[in-house]
């Protein structure tokens, strides 16, 4: 896709691409997206209206930078970093997820966000 979002959460906001996916366009269509922080572990994950069944390709073990779509929890789900399912120093989602864009900045800055801490999602 090439389109562009910027997720504010709390004090961080981070740009990201979309990726060629259906999550990507269930996502964009529903832009500008708003609503709360949770975290676990070093992650931040924020419930959104928009639904996307899993992916062939779904996994619950991302790379930095992947920003996901966890299909049950209707959450848009960001690992920086350990989660209390982690093996090592992997970064691993509860349950499987579609990535669905890419973050152009360090996702480690999501370290600043609270649970509570209010977020949008809209185009860049």
């Amino acid at each position: 896709m090439g389109e562009r979002i910027r997720i504010r959460a709390g004090p961080v906001s981070l740009e990201a691409e979309l990726l060629e996916t259906p999550t990507a366009r269930a996502v964009a269509a529903a832009l500008p997206l708003e609503s709360r922080a949770r975290t676990w572990g070093e992650e931040v994950y924020f419930e959104v209206p928009v639904e996307a069944g899993l992916e062939p390709g779904a996994r619950e073990v991302m790379e930095p930078g992947d920003i996901a779509f966890w299909s049950e929890g209707r959450c848009i789900a960001i690992g920086y970093g350990r989660t209390p399912v982690s093996r090592g120093d992997e970064i691993r989602l509860a349950a499987p997820c579609n990535v669905f864009a890419r973050a152009l900045g360090d996702v480690r800055a999501l370290a600043a966000v609270r649970p509570g801490d209010p977020v949008r999602v809209e185009r860049a």
